[in-house]
This record gives structure tokens, sequence and C-alpha cells, in this order.
């Protein structure tokens, strides 16, 4: 069974374009792109079990409890049950009435086109998104991509396109719920290593190199609609985006973002010399300062060298100039002028200690002999009184014992100091002492052995290694590393070259931009006044040097806006082509093109005319598919080939009378 919603013909008098509003769907709010005004249809009412109310034409769509598509004049009262905001429910009242009003059609950008009217489920028309989605991964409008996929399943969407681009031939499977994307060349898969991910990045950008246009170009281009914002209807950036692209001067621009990057890694790698050299210099820094404290560790060792071999050197001179027989005596001398000197040391030391035990002797002598003489005047010896006693013959016998042994102790001293004096004159006079030069007898007697050893130790101590040269030749033959500044001047002029380019490629000025907008611009406006004169638009439309447009009729500059609708879908129609022709012959070929309900927008008859000339003479000369997408029904029979979208049991399937391979 056909769908009814690929049946209905509307015949619209006026089209609103929206912005910013959104209606509520069985599945959510969803964008209003336009508001279709009809001209007079027969009004129709119908009244649900819990009062909701829908005035329409006959014709308007509705859904059943199964989401299936019915007319209004179809509903039975009382059986039919159709589905609301609040679920389904049933047809009360179908009422036909005698008098005939203007109906609104709303264009909803959703992939069921259902919305809520009144609170009853409505229909509204098809859009194609089919290749763009295949394309691209996205729909022309705002529809979300989980919303494409067909409600009745929920799951199992799947575009799959073929097309060829020179001797290449190419096929894409992209599909939702699952997420799948597969692109073949030549039939051969071209795997992507983020694959399974579903919407490959990867694969996404490998189409997109192959097909060599932005989805925003393709809008304008490739698949002509309605819903898709005008050219000039875009902010002024936006427009030169688009027109950058289509000149070529979007190649300037990806070249420079490359150039950009490649300046970017030359930036880091000039900062990764600096920090390489910079490391490599402090490096260097601190092992010369290794080197210096080795240098003057060097210096104090062959310093300590050099006197340790003239020391050696010059005792081997003494030694050798040494007179050992004459050296052995006097070591021999030496000891027995010690011998003497000792026993002359010791005789007048006990001499002297001698003499002073006489005077103390002497002293104990004259006063006993003082006490004796008071002793005999009868007095005291220590007061001087006088005394007439016996005591005193005590006193005076004991004084003149003292006496006696005081004067053989002098006697026997006397006796020793002769002894003494007696050893002095045997020894006579000490002299000087021998002068010697070893320090004693055993030495001296070893004097070849010292000779001998001393020349060994000189023979050693002369051949001692540095042990500082190698240490110090090796750090400053390996250690320290060569400052070469070759790489990073490289760097630096590999990255002005490319600052060079950079300028070239984007300023505004640069003469490679000029001559490309120059050379393409030009045929730009030439294809342009080209199609507004065969479509019928007399006014003049230019693209200036800075990429505005300008608009003028008779001498008086207009705005896009100040068009009619008719006006403005003339040149839409004649902007898109004239893009179409540049592109072509900037880049490849385009053997399709869609116009989806461009020709149902506030054309007139001789706009239709026009355009479906132009379309044939293209379709024809230049062997373009195009694929007309209307609801005017008079269009039917001025076409070859119609295709009949079906409907059925919620799926949608394609039937024509031409085979499709």
């Amino acid at each position: 069974m056909h769908s009814i919603s690929d049946t209905v013909t509307r015949k619209f008098v006026d089209i609103v374009d929206l912005d910013n509003l959104e209606i509520e769907t069985d599945t959510g709010w969803h964008p209003v792109s336009k508001i279709f005004k009809t001209i007079p249809y027969q009004v129709w009412s119908i009244q649900t079990q819990s009062g909701l109310t829908l005035r329409c034409a006959d014709d308007h769509i509705v859904f059943d409890h199964n989401l299936t598509e019915i007319y209004v004049k179809n509903l039975i009262p009382n059986v039919s049950v159709i589905q609301t905001n609040s679920g389904p429910e049933l047809v009360t009242s179908v009422v036909q009435h005698p008098h005939m009003e203007n109906m609104y059609d709303i264009s909803v950008d959703s992939a069921n086109h259902r919305y809520f009217t009144s609170g009853i489920l409505s229909h509204n028309t098809t859009i194609v998104n089919a290749l763009s989605y295949a394309l691209y991964g996205q729909a022309l409008s705002n529809i979300r991509k989980d919303n494409l996929v067909n409600k009745t399943n929920a799951k199992h969407m799947m575009v799959s396109l073929d097309f060829s681009v020179g001797s290449q031939n190419y096929r894409i499977e992209r599909g939702r719920k699952p997420n799948v994307l597969r692109f073949y060349v030549n039939d051969q898969h071209q795997a992507a290593q983020d694959e399974a991910q579903g919407d490959s990045r990867e694969t996404q950008e490998a189409i997109e190199r192959v097909l060599g246009m932005s989805h925003d170009m393709f809008q304008h281009i490739v698949a002509l609609n309605t819903y898709t914002p005008p050219f000039l209807s875009l902010k002024a950036n936006e427009q030169r985006t688009i027109i950058e692209q289509l000149l070529g001067i979007t190649l300037l621009s990806e070249r420079a973002d490359r150039i950009k990057e490649l300046n970017r890694q030359t930036k880091d790698s000039i900062q990764s010399e600096e920090l390489r050299i910079r490391a490599v210099q402090e490096a260097n820094k601190r092992i010369e300062e290794q080197i210096q404290s080795l240098e003057k560790r060097r210096v104090l060792w062959i310093r300590k060298q050099a006197e340790d071999v003239a020391a050696l050197t010059q005792g081997i001179s003494d030694l050798e100039h040494i007179d050992i027989a004459a050296e052995i005596q006097s070591h021999r001398d030496l000891e027995a002028y010690h011998v003497r000197k000792k026993s002359s040391d010791d005789a007048n030391r006990w001499i002297k200690q001698i003499n002073a035990d006489d005077a103390k002797l002497q002293k104990q002598v004259d006063q006993i002999q003082k006490d004796l003489g008071q002793i005999a005047s009868h007095k005291c010896f220590a007061c001087g009184t006088e005394i007439h006693d016996n005591s005193l013959d005590t006193v005076k016998t004991q004084r003149e014992k003292n006496l006696q042994e005081l004067a053989l102790q002098l006697l026997t001293n006397d006796t020793q100091r002769l002894e003494h004096q007696a050893t002095l004159t045997t020894i006579g006079t000490l002299g000087t002492a021998p002068v010697v030069f070893y320090d004693n007898l055993e030495q001296a007697l070893n004097h070849k052995n010292t000779v001998d050893t001393l020349r060994k130790d000189l023979a050693v101590r002369s051949a001692d290694t540095d042990p500082y040269a190698e240490q110090i030749a090796d750090m400053q033959n390996q250690a320290l590393q060569v400052v070469s500044y070759d790489t990073l001047n490289e760097f630096v002029r590999v990255q002005e070259h490319q600052e060079f380019l950079l300028k070239l490629l984007t300023s505004k000025d640069s003469f490679v931009r000029k001559k490309i907008i120059d050379q393409n611009l030009s045929y730009l406006n030439s294809r342009l006044t080209h199609y507004l004169d065969r479509i019928g638009l007399p006014h003049t439309v230019k693209f200036q040097n800075d990429l505005t447009v300008s608009i003028e009729e008779l001498g008086r500059e207009l705005d896009f806006d100040n068009l009619s609708r008719g006006e403005r879908n003339r040149l839409i129609l004649s902007m898109s082509w004239a893009f179409r022709d540049v592109w072509e012959s900037l880049y490849q070929p385009i053997n399709i093109l869609f116009i989806d309900e461009m020709i149902d927008s506030g054309l007139d008859t001789q706009g239709v005319e026009n355009a479906l000339a132009l379309l044939k003479k293209m379709s024809r000369e230049r062997h373009k598919s195009i694929w007309l997408v209307s609801h005017r029904d008079e269009l039917t029979s001025r076409v070859e080939n119609i295709l009949k979208v079906v409907k059925e049991n919620g799926f949608t399937s394609y039937s024509t009378d031409v085979e499709i391979a």
C-alpha cells in the first residue's frame, strides 16, 4: 500500500520561514522550519473521546493506534482510534462543513515528520536526507541522528551509496542503532583504527577527502532545499567561508593550516634544540670546572714530584761526597767525646754539690764554736744569761762532739773533691764535638745501602706517571661536547620560510590570494549573470573583490531581504547553479543534483518554466542526473521519470517505472 503522505498534493500561496521555534512531536520537541499557506480547502472537523478537536482539510493525515497514516475524511466515528498526546483515543465525531478556508502546513525537521496539532498527532511533508546522511553522517536540517531511525522498530537503519570519482569506484554504508560506517574503494574495505566506534572520524575524513567538499558546500551545489539557509541569509563570516572554499581560497587556508602545524612542530624543534644546546653548555661548564680542579691538583702533583726528585738527587749527591772512613771515625770520636763530657759533667756536678755541702757544714761549725765560747763564759748560748751549774758541761760535751763530727765530714768532702778534681785533670779540655753526617754509627756503617736505596727511590719517583693527565685528556676529548648551531640555524631558516609562506597564504593582500580571487570571481559573476538572465530576474548581482555581494535594480542598491519571495528563489537557484559551475571548473564534475521543493516556493508560472528549462538543458547537455522534489501536480507531465515513495507498516520503499541499476 502506498503511503498517503506521498500522494497528497498541496497548492501553496505563501511560505513563512521560521527560526528558533519548536513544536511538540511524539519523539520530543523539534524545530519548525516553515509554515506553508495553502489555497482554500473544504473544512472538516474531528473530535475525540476526551474532547480534543481539530479543524483541517479532508486529506489531512493523522495516525491510528499502529501509527499508520489515515486521512481525516476516512475516519469512522466511534470506530476509528487515533494517536493523541495522551495516547490512543476513540474518534467520536467527524464532520464535513460546507465552507472553505485557507489551510496551513507545518514543515517539521524530524525524521518521521509527525507533530501534535491541538493534541492530535499529524503528518508533515517528507524531506530527503538519505544522500546527505550517507556522505556526511548528518541530515540537511537539524534533525538529530537518532531521529533518522524508523520509529516502528527503532533500530537497524542502513543507508548505502555507490558513486565514482574519476576511475575510482566508492561505496559507503552508514547506519544507526547499531552505529555502522563502512567505506569501500574499488570493492576494498577501508578499515580504520577506530572502526569499532561506529561513526569513524578517520573514515569520515577519508570520505570527505574523496568528495573534496564540505557539508555546507554540498547543501549549496548538490542538495538544494528550502530548509538550508540561503547563502545570502548567512552571516558575513559564514558567506566568506563558503565562497573561499568555492574559489579555492580554502585550499590556501588548508595548506596554511598544515604549514601552521609544521611551523608549530618547527618551533617545538627549535625549543628542543635550544634546550639541548643549553644542556650541553651547562654540562660542558661543569666538566670544565672539573678539569680546572684536576689541573690544579696536577700542578701540585708535578711540583711535589719535582721537589721529591730534587731532594733525592741532592741526597745522593751529598752522600757521594762523604769520606765514610772519616765519618765512621768521627762517630767513634763523638762517642768518646760524649763519654768524656759525661764524666766531666758528673765531676763538676759532684764538686758543686760538695762545695755546697761544705758551706752548710762550715756554718754549723761556726755556730758550735760560737756556742762553746758562750759556754766558756758561763752564759746561755741561747739567751746570753750567766749560768753557774753543771748543766753547761753536758751541753759543752755535746757541742764538742758535734764539732768533731762536722770536722770529720768536712774532711770526707775534701777527699771527695780532690778525687773529682783529679778526674777533671785527667779529662782535660773537652774541645769541640766532632761533626757527623749520619745520626748514628750504624747508619754510617750502612752508607752504601743508603745510597743504593736513594738511587732506587729517585728512579721510581722520576718514573711516576701523572695521575691527572689522562683524566683531563679524556674529559677534554670525550666528555666535552662540541656545541654546534647548525641544526638550530637550519630550524630557524625553515621557520622563517614557513612564516613567509603563511603570510603568502593568509594575508588579504597576498598576490596569490588576489590572483585566485580575480580569476575565479570573474567566472563566478559571469555564470551568475547567465543564470539570472535565463531564470528571469532583472536585478544585477555581483560578487565584489572583498567577497561581499551587491544587489542592484536600476541603479538602486538592495539587500537580499528587499527581494520578494519569488525574486529570492530565482536568485537562490541562480547562485547555487553558478556555484556549481565554478566548482566543476576548478575541481571535478558532479553528475547529480537534488532540488527539494525549491520550485514550489514562491515561483510564479514563468519562474517555474524558466527554472525547468534550465534544469532540462543542464540534464540534456551536461548529462546531469537531476532529482526534482515537488508538490506541484502539474510538473508530473514535464519530467521524464517519476519516483514514487511508498510507506507500508511504518517503513518506506520506492517504486518507479524506470529500472534503477
